[in-house]
């Protein structure tokens, strides 16, 4: 085993000059890496792959706003274990979104435990970074439906998952909206013109676009090199073209109860009275509770009128992971405390301080997250819900697209033609 990963470390580490430059911080927190140690001291009774005094050293890559909380949990770890040996672990600031490359940019100072965003996972397996977990059966079992999924390459699993929140889903106020009103985004956008109120969301990104094609029947994906996409969001075949798709599109920005705005914009549109109902994901919670107070509530995705049929919007889902580096020195260890971190007791903890919906089944349905309605919200629009598992390639051309579409076509151009250069973006060879 450690001839295999010395080879695949020299691989990733010859890939990694050639993709990331070395860009990835190294877990000592120089280059502006902001650290939080903490040492617990126990009798040791354990010394293998320790220091010379038997201590474990080990660090851990999180998000910089969950530096206090994994301190938290950390120390709780150094608790459980304490008879079996001394802990001394290093608390780092990494992105979860830039970890991979980080990570494979200096993997001599990488960290022996990193969370991480669910569309690195292939990689980082591919470069040997993560190996099989022992108890993945259990470990499956013990999590919400696709949290596994997330976490695994050939049906096999790779890491602990941590969160399944990483998703949009519908805001609204109830003072506006029946039950009813919320199913169809026609009835909603209905009602807002009505008030002289509107509904928002986001055309400036792909990942929101994303919505209108997924459930279609047309198709999106990552090819079996990894890098380059397939789609034919232009199909001119089924019972949903892709024209029918743009035409609905331009209904609903032409319509006066519609707005194409961002998150910020969503936010000031609620707090000034003129926005009622927008998509967005959990991190807009508790703003939008603070305004809305009893009439705040969270929903699915609503459907949308396209080819005269009523289509279910689609949403990317996402999920935060915990990883154990094979390269360790500390491998087991490493292994314990990234399973520690994501286990129900501390899946919970971290909603309780991060508002972050937890992967774990018996946390997700416990307590405060079972009457969250943002956390229930995205775990239902989940089942309309697709991983993001595409290539650089596809974002461009899809933004691009999106903002003539919500511009209303100014220049009158062929919606075909669109669609066709667009496909021809995101399926672009990365081929030199």
């Amino acid at each position: 085993m450690k001839r295999r990963r010395a080879a695949v470390l020299c691989a990733s580490l010859m890939a990694a000059s050639l993709v990331t430059g070395g860009c990835g911080n190294g877990a000592s927190g120089t280059d502006g890496t902001q650290e939080v140690e903490t040492t617990q001291t126990a009798e040791t009774t354990q010394t293998d792959n320790g220091s010379a005094d038997g201590t474990i050293s080990l660090t851990v890559w999180g998000a910089e706003e969950d530096a206090e909380l994994l301190k938290q949990i950390t120390d709780s770890f150094a608790k459980e274990y304490a008879s079996q040996a001394t802990f001394d672990i290093t608390i780092a600031a990494e992105s979860e979104s830039n970890c991979k490359d980080a990570l494979l940019g200096d993997v001599i100072n990488a960290p022996d435990v990193f969370t991480f965003a669910d569309d690195q996972l292939r990689a980082l397996v591919a470069s040997g970074v993560l190996e099989p977990i022992e108890n993945s059966d259990e470990v499956a079992s013990a999590s919400v439906d696709g949290a596994a999924d997330a976490a695994s390459v050939n049906d096999q699993l790779y890491a602990y998952p941590l969160t399944a929140d990483n998703g949009y889903f519908l805001y609204y106020n109830k003072e506006y909206f029946s039950d009813t009103d919320v199913q169809t985004l026609d009835q909603m956008l209905s009602v807002a013109a009505a008030n002289g109120k509107k509904v928002t969301m986001d055309w400036s990104s792909g990942w929101y676009l994303y919505s209108f094609f997924g459930n279609t029947g047309m198709e999106l994906g990552l090819n079996d090199d990894g890098i380059s996409n397939y789609c034919n969001w232009n199909s001119q075949d089924g019972s949903i073209k892709g024209v029918d798709v743009a035409q609905s599109m331009l209904s609903i920005a032409a319509n006066p109860g519609f707005l194409n705005t961002d998150d910020q914009g969503m936010m000031e549109g609620i707090q000034n009275g003129s926005v009622i109902a927008g998509i967005s994901g959990v991190w807009s919670a508790n703003g939008i509770e603070q305004a809305w107070g009893d009439n705040y509530a969270a929903i699915k995705l609503p459907t949308y009128t396209c080819a005269g049929q009523q289509v279910q919007m689609a949403s990317f889902k996402g999920y935060k992971l915990v990883g154990a580096n094979a390269y360790s020195k500390n491998a087991a260890w490493a292994s314990k405390l990234a399973e520690w971190i994501s286990n129900e007791q501390n899946q919970t903890l971290r909603f309780e301080q991060r508002q972050q919906g937890p992967a774990n089944k018996k946390a997700a349905e416990s307590g405060e997250i079972a009457d969250s309605p943002a956390i229930q919200a995205v775990l239902a629009q989940s089942e309309f819900a697709s991983l993001q598992r595409i290539g650089g390639n596809y974002w461009d051309p899809v933004q691009t697209f999106a903002a003539q579409m919500a511009a209303g076509n100014p220049t009158g151009q062929d919606l075909q033609d669109l669609l066709d250069t667009m496909v021809k973006g995101v399926t672009a060879s990365n081929a030199q």
